[in-house]
């Protein structure tokens, strides 16, 4: 009988498919930095029945019509932007994610990313790196404290809740909005729910957690930043596509926000010649928030259950 044939569009550790491989043939594009080709990923899918992808993928009606054995998706990743999930219910196609399991690892990014970018650590860094360092200075790259500030967390989910645990180790006062009260985070956390408005007028730093769709998307654009205080600090971890890069960046340069941390940017990958890399009080990442050894193996052993539970009948673990 002829196994089934699951396609995953990166590669990965061979050891992780060895508990599936007297069930499946897998098939791997064969680099790790490098997404797959579009036209390698169409012919590739032509016969699979599962598909293992990231976010670069874009799995639309296209890449559906030419994969009529398709039978499950699973994303490697908590969003899921880059799939079009009416064409896929469409065809009864399975689509599965990857949350919880980065939770606190995201979260760990994103409080890192806040810390780095009020402490200004990478332009410290870079200052020792390019021997500038000759004396000490009472206000020698003196940047903003952390503890005891207000953080304003826009999108209290799973990775929202974590940002706030751990800005209770550093006695921070934690406002945040969402769609819905989170009431466990008000009396657990002492966290308060806010509008966005007021979030954005009290908030020292202000974090972004929430999912791309058309109410988040350009969310912070130019009359958002103007809301927010001349000292604040903007961190976002969700999607590029939440903020309106033009409008931070002139906000940015007129000091209407003190500076920024990003892990994710509009179009991906950014290079050394985009304009927000150019600006000293910008901290950027190439979109690492859940990218730890542990987490990332997790992901990966997560998304092979998925496909092993839609294909095997027993259903997936984690569906959207």
């Amino acid at each position: 009988m002829k196994k089934p044939i699951i396609y995953i569009s990166r590669q990965i550790p061979a050891e992780l498919l060895h508990p599936y491989k007297d069930r499946y043939q897998f098939r791997m594009w064969d680099k790790e930095a490098v997404p797959v080709p579009r036209d390698v990923l169409l012919k590739e899918v032509q016969d699979a029945d599962g598909l293992i992808c990231l976010l670069s993928e874009k799995v639309d009606e296209s890449l559906l019509k030419v994969a009529p054995n398709l039978r499950v998706i699973a994303n490697l990743a908590v969003g899921y932007d880059n799939i079009n999930l009416e064409a896929t219910k469409k065809e009864g196609v399975v689509v599965t994610n990857t949350p919880d399991v980065l939770t606190e690892t995201t979260a760990d990014l994103g409080f890192a990313l806040l810390m780095a970018s009020a402490r200004r650590i990478i332009e410290a860094n870079h200052y020792i790196k390019t021997n500038q360092w000759e004396n000490w200075a009472p206000f020698l790259l003196a940047g903003s404290d952390i503890h005891h500030k207000t953080i304003g967390i826009v999108g209290m989910g799973r990775i929202g809740e974590a940002i706030a645990r751990r800005a209770t180790g550093f006695g921070m006062k934690i406002l945040y909005h969402n769609r819905s009260r989170k009431v466990n985070a008000e009396e657990v956390l002492g966290a308060k729910y806010v509008s966005i408005d007021e979030l954005l007028r009290q908030s020292d730093f202000v974090v972004s957690v929430v999912p791309l769709n058309e109410e988040t998307e350009q969310l912070f654009n130019e009359e958002a930043f103007q809301k927010m205080k001349n000292s604040s600090i903007f961190i976002n971890i969700s999607r590029g596509g939440v903020v309106d890069e033009s409008a931070l960046i002139k906000a940015l340069k007129a000091n209407q926000i003190s500076g920024a941390g990003l892990d994710v940017f509009a179009e991906e990958p950014i290079d050394r010649e985009h304009p927000l890399m150019k600006l000293s009080n910008v901290v950027c990442l190439p979109h690492i928030g859940s990218a730890s050894m542990e987490t990332r193996r997790k992901m990966i052993e997560l998304c092979l259950e998925n496909a092993d539970g839609v294909l095997q009948g027993t259903g997936p673990i984690t569906p959207i």
